[in-house]
């Protein structure tokens, strides 16, 4: 028995995700994310939002939120 699991990435192997930071996210950082929209919540937290090309990628902007010191709340495929 095979089974079929959601994907996040389309054809070319794109992704698209939404990553969620404890705190809002400083208007100077914006190009540091470039291509991901930036969404600063009521709540307090900070959504990420679009487009990362692979695994590595997405490492990466891992890696950027714990350089900033920030507190990664969840990370979803869209």
């Amino acid at each position: 028995m095979s089974e079929t699991h959601a994907s996040s990435e389309n054809q070319s192997g794109l992704g698209f995700y939404e990553i969620r930071l404890k705190g809002h996210l400083d208007d100077r950082w914006a190009e540091w994310f470039e291509g991901l929209t930036i969404t600063l919540e009521d709540n307090g937290e900070t959504l990420l939002t679009g487009p990362v090309i692979d695994q590595a990628a997405l490492h990466g902007l891992l890696k950027k939120v714990r350089d900033l010191g920030m507190s990664l709340v969840s990370v979803c495929p869209l």
